[in-house]
């Protein structure tokens, strides 16, 4: 449209206005009054609706990047007993809830797991631990932990099922794969704090038995080590056994004696105490009584060097002696017998604490894991640059109906009077600021 029809359209408008009940006094003016105003504009309109089309192609196609969206699902546990119980009596226990909450922790166990386990997954711990492992920070172009996990937090959206309590975590990102290892990140974390935090009794019981027992192995390790040096330095290996077959030895060497001296005797009759056959029966009677001597020792105690002296070459102890060594063998043993015992048993039950613990700890059931997205979640082009055209048309049409009527206002009004007012000191002080860089 030429000029003089633009100006011949807004005559024609303001007319209509008038007759309309348009006045400076702002009253209602019929909607084929405003939209013959437009027309004579619509060329106007035409261009600013083209290149807003235009700039929004641009920016949703080249200038907006690319979001996707990895979604995970995960069921709690069942809050039957133990670590359930736990995770039921801290939720009740929060402030906000209150009377609602003790009644929910009664009837809706399985929901309060899911409430604390949506506050776990927004707890700072796990996303300090996503900004660390991820750098988040300098992905997000913050310079502090705050800042990142705001963002972190803008980018996560964590919602539940009223009815199931399936929880369910979506992590957007400009990366595929960087969101689909943000939502296994929190699954991970998740698991960790809750097996951190767990307190369980049969935790409790597991970690004293674990305790105990370390105590109880080196009672046993030490009292090992003291009855084995005991048995080296006075080889005692059985003192029963080392006893009968000590007994039974003495026995053979007193009969083998009572048999030489009678068979000596026989030859004195008949030979003379210089015949050789004598000499021989008496040599033999002597070394059998020396080895009776030998083997059954003195019975009074002996210092312990002189002990370990006369111990060296000999291979087993004195039958005299093995009563005395007997007592502290036997004390010995005994203390080794009940370690093993107490050992034993600590370790039955350690196992089975570890697998009460197994049992109650709370462990994340994974529903659907996440993904790598195939397709972007986010800009939706066509509708974007729908709606920044739609509403550059809009914003147009009502610049160009706020200026005609106000254009239409008395000279007279206050209202007018006051914005000529600022507007003309606006340009003066515009003017004077121009004069003094010397630009005018």
């Amino acid at each position: 449209m030429k000029r003089g029809d633009q100006d011949g359209a807004t005559a024609v408008a303001g007319r209509v206005l008038d007759r309309a009940g348009y006045n400076t006094e702002g009253a209602r003016v019929h909607w084929a009054t405003r939209a013959l105003f437009l027309w004579g504009y619509r060329r106007l309109l035409l261009r600013v609706t083209a290149i807003a089309l235009l700039v929004s192609v641009i920016l949703a196609f080249f200038v907006i990047p690319k979001r996707y969206t990895s979604i995970t699902s995960i069921m709690p546990p069942d809050s039957g007993g133990g670590a359930g119980s736990m995770l039921m009596s801290a939720l009740a226990g929060k402030g906000g809830l209150g009377a609602l909450g003790g009644l929910a922790a009664s009837l809706l166990h399985e929901h309060n797991s899911t409430a604390l386990y949506i506050s776990l997954l927004e707890s700072g711990t796990i996303a300090d631990h996503l900004i660390n492992r991820f750098d988040l920070r300098k992905v997000y172009h913050k310079r502090y932990y705050v800042d990142a996990a705001k963002h972190l937090a803008h980018e996560t959206k964590i919602t539940d099922d009223k009815k199931s309590g399936v929880i369910t975590i979506k992590v957007e990102d400009t990366d595929p794969v960087r969101a689909r290892d943000l939502a296994q990140a929190y699954l991970d974390e998740l698991n960790k704090l809750v097996n951190l935090t767990s307190t369980s009794s049969a935790r409790q019981e597991r970690i004293f038995v674990e305790h105990r027992l370390q105590s109880v192995q080196s009672d046993l390790e030490n009292a090992q080590i003291q009855l084995s040096d005991f048995s080296s330095k006075n080889t005692t290996i059985d003192i029963t056994a080392q006893t009968r077959a000590m007994v039974d030895v003495g026995a053979r060497l007193e009969g083998e004696i009572v048999a030489e001296q009678s068979g000596l005797e026989s030859m004195r009759q008949v030979y003379t105490d210089d015949n050789i056959r004598v000499r021989e029966a008496e040599a033999r009677i002597g070394v059998l009584q020396r080895e009776l001597n030998k083997l059954a020792g003195s019975s009074t105690p002996e210092p312990a060097s002189a002990s370990s002296t006369q111990m060296a070459g000999e291979l087993y102890p004195p039958l005299r002696q093995l009563p005395r060594l007997a007592v502290q063998y036997a004390d010995l043993y005994r203390r080794v017998k009940v370690q093993e015992a107490v050992f034993e048993l600590l370790t039955q039950q350690y196992e089975m604490s570890r697998l009460e613990e197994a049992k109650d700890v709370p462990v994340v059931r994974v529903i659907d894991p996440p993904g790598i997205p195939e397709k972007k979640s986010y800009p939706h082009r066509v509708i974007l640059s729908g709606v920044l055209t739609l509403l550059a048309f809009a914003a147009t049409s009502m610049f160009l109906l706020l200026r005609e009527r106000w254009a239409n206002v008395d000279n007279a009004d206050p209202r007018k009077r006051l914005a000529d007012a600022i507007g003309g000191s606006l340009q003066r002080r515009k003017s004077l600021a121009l004069v003094a860089k010397g630009v005018v």
